[in-house]
């Protein structure tokens, strides 16, 4: 009995769309969520795409309503692509994104390129070096370079070298450079690094 229920459940009809229903969905998933007006869009379409299944739908008339609809969000202020792109640029550096990171994320999100370019341009007039003050931030959070912890001297240079690589490959593979990268996993003292930004 309780696989037919399961099974009923998952195979719920999508109601019907309409202009208040876009509305009401585009409200609820901006309650929820920080988005872009391009990626904000996509999700409006995908549940017109699942309500064409079940229904006689025109989906060029919704694909209508919902450019309208962004048109008036964007122009009340609920949507703003450059707010968006900034806030998320900054929070994504001081969790310790590089900024090929960010600008890669920013991109999943569907944010204009030129959005993209403005975002990290403003970032770097306010933070400074964006990519030096990510990659301390990567570093005090894996604890590498200066921010690991005091341990004993390892017994042989091998195993030295091998942890420095380890060090090295995890920043390159967060998107920074072999130079950054080599300046961190170097450093020995915290506040000469901190005092660099």
């Amino acid at each position: 009995m309780s696989e037919l229920k399961y099974q009923n459940r998952r195979k719920k009809i999508p109601r019907k769309v309409s202009a208040t229903s876009l509305d009401n969905a585009a409200l609820y998933y901006l309650g929820r969520f920080a988005t872009s007006s391009e990626n904000l869009r996509r999700v409006l379409l995908r549940r017109v795409d699942r309500a064409a299944r079940h229904h006689d739908t025109d989906r060029q008339g919704c694909a209508e309503m919902i450019d309208q609809l962004i048109k008036r969000y964007l122009e009340s202020g609920l949507l703003d692509d450059v707010a968006y792109a900034r806030a998320q640029g900054a929070s994504l550096n001081r969790r310790g994104k590089s900024t090929r990171a960010i600008r890669g994320w920013l991109r999943q999100r569907f944010v204009p390129a030129d959005i993209i370019d403005d975002t990290l341009t403003a970032l770097a007039e306010e933070l400074g070096e964006l990519d030096l003050a990510a990659a301390i931030a990567y570093a005090r959070k894996r604890r590498l370079g200066p921010y690991r912890k005091a341990a004993k001297p390892p017994a042989n240079l091998e195993k030295e070298l091998a942890a420095l690589e380890k060090e090295l490959a995890a920043l390159a593979r967060s998107g920074f450079s072999y130079g950054l990268a080599k300046r961190i996993v170097e450093a020995t003292d915290i506040d000469e690094l901190e005092n660099a930004l």
